[in-house]
């Protein structure tokens, strides 16, 4: 070592020994004077930048001249540093760390679920069928309800909800122009595609032309000449496949899914049911103080769930009777088995019944019919056609069998309940061929006793025959047919069979007709038509 080198080596140490003997002030260690988050951090070990050595830092070998805010007998918790030889000894630093600290866990939690039932959203609320009323307001008249010409004969005030006066002559345009209008903008420009012949194509072939979709009906070749132009005269695109209506359908599907149309059938969509639902508001709306509604069992139980819906929510002590036709009575026998029947044995009579089919009863639409509806009834056949035969006669209007089955009830006796107060009728659709409407009212006229026939004897003597029509004449019957015919026995070679079917007023003077040609001819027999 030379000279220059000694002479630095023994000043510095020197100098390092003063500064370690000398003694200091002790410096007052408390949370006021030398709180912990203000303490200049310790770095231990040479060579680094701000290390403590001893007491105070060193940088670059030199001393600084910064005193350590630490105490000198603290030191002896960090680590001891000696030199030696111009080398730094470093002692380990065993540091004490806190104990292991464990988490308990949460408290458990319970949901509110478990306290309390949470009640289901409603599949059909009345919000629903508000907003289906402003949005079809433009699109859908307003139909009347008009007090009826029958209240008086049948004891009770009877207003007609004439839901058949709709263009297409059906309610299931309220549903069907809710429902078209809910599409997206890309159904509604790919289109839509319908295959059944009823009130609901109808409906949606002329809402869909009225709203600029294209639609398209599938028909078999069954389908007679005067319905398929009802539908092409709507401005839909008709097209005839298959003989059946299954093939038709079937086409129908095959086409949607080649093309991208919507295949559109009657179902118990929310948007269909809500649309449905309207009629109910108006008849509360145009009936003040209202007992009852009697609705039909039309489209596919939609319009009685959606009506009673409505009804129920304005005004629950309102009565919502259903009635169905007695040969399918789907809902009555789903009511007594708690659930919807998904087959039944009986087959309504296609022509007068087309627009019920089987597996029409959908679990929403159960649900609420079992929640709302206060009571269903069945109604035969015969008491459907003499409710048409009074509509023609007091109400001047033709409808069908399905919308005179509310009316067909109150005829039939069976709302007894009802005699003295406020009722309003449902009549759903008018929508029926005019050879069809001729053969259901001479139906009714006969199941209303207003048409008969009868056989009598007469002789060969000259004017028998005009004794019998001089009787008639009397009686102010109109004859509307009358046959001839010479018996072939040989007992009775002298006389001839007369066969007449005469139209009375009424069931009375039916009764006074029959006591008298009883009494003026013991061979009268009366014929079944």
């Amino acid at each position: 070592m030379n000279f220059a080198a000694q002479l630095f080596y023994s000043s510095y140490l020197s100098e390092r020994l003063e500064r370690l003997y000398s003694p200091r002030p002790a410096i007052k260690d408390t949370e006021e004077n030398d709180p912990f988050w203000q303490r200049e951090e310790l770095r231990l070990g040479p060579g680094q930048p701000g290390s403590s050595y001893k007491c105070c830092p060193v940088s670059n070998g030199t001393a600084g001249r910064r005193p350590t805010l630490i105490e000198p007998e603290r030191l002896k918790d960090f680590g001891e540093e000696e030199l030696l030889n111009g080398d730094v000894k470093v002692y380990e630093t065993k540091v004490v760390g806190f104990p292991e600290i464990t988490l308990m866990d949460p408290p458990k939690t319970r949901r509110v679920s478990e306290f309390r039932a949470v009640p289901k959203p409603q599949y059909l609320r009345f919000e629903d069928i508000s907003a289906a009323a402003f949005r079809i307001q433009t699109g859908i008249q307003k139909t009347p309800c008009t007090y009826s010409r029958l209240s008086k004969q049948y004891g009770m005030e009877i207003y007609l909800k004439k839901e058949h006066l709709h263009y297409t002559g059906s309610v299931k345009e309220r549903g069907v122009l809710y429902m078209l209008s809910s599409l997206t903008q890309e159904q509604q420009r790919k289109g839509v595609i319908v295959a059944t012949d009823c009130n609901f194509s109808m409906a949606v072939a002329h809402h869909a032309v009225e709203l600029k979709i294209p639609v398209f009906v599938i028909m078999p070749s069954c389908c007679s000449s005067p319905r398929l132009r009802i539908y092409r005269d709507y401005g839909a695109m008709v097209i005839s496949y298959g003989s059946t209506g299954h093939d038709s359908q079937n086409h129908a599907r095959h086409l949607a899914k080649e093309n991208g149309y919507l295949f559109l059938e009657e179902d118990e969509s929310a948007a269909y049911l809500a649309g449905l639902g309207t009629v109910g508001m108006e008849i509360y709306e145009q009936v003040p103080k209202l007992d009852a509604v009697v609705v039909p069992a039309a489209g596919q139980y939609g319009l009685l769930a959606g009506t009673a819906a409505a009804i129920k929510h304005l005004n629950s002590r309102i009565l919502v009777i259903g009635i169905e036709p007695e040969g399918f009575p789907l809902l009555l026998q789903s009511l007594k088995t708690d659930s919807p029947i998904k087959d039944i044995h009986s087959v309504p009579n296609k022509k007068l019944y087309g627009d019920l089919m089987e597996r029409s009863l959908g679990v929403n639409t159960f649900q609420l019919a079992k929640k709302l509806v206060d009571r269903v009834i069945s109604v035969s056949e015969e008491d459907s056609l003499v409710a048409m035969l009074r509509f023609q006669e007091f109400e001047r209007s033709t409808v069908d069998t399905e919308g005179a089955m509310g009316l067909a009830a109150i005829l039939a006796g069976q709302l007894p309940e009802l005699r003295g107060k406020k009722v309003a009728v449902v009549v759903s659709s008018a929508n029926m061929e005019l050879e069809l409407v001729r053969q259901c009212v001479e139906r009714a006229l006969v199941l209303d006793d207003r048409v008969s026939k009868f056989a009598v004897q007469l002789g060969e003597w000259p004017g028998d025959m005009a004794k019998l029509l001089d009787v008639l004449s009397r009686e102010d019957v109109r004859l509307l047919d009358v046959c001839h015919r010479r018996q072939s026995d040989k007992s009775n070679l002298f006389s001839a069979k007369v066969e007449c079917v005469v139209e009375t007023r009424d069931k009375t003077q039916s009764a006074q007709l029959r006591k008298t040609l009883s009494e003026r001819y013991p061979s009268l027999c009366w014929l079944d038509r």
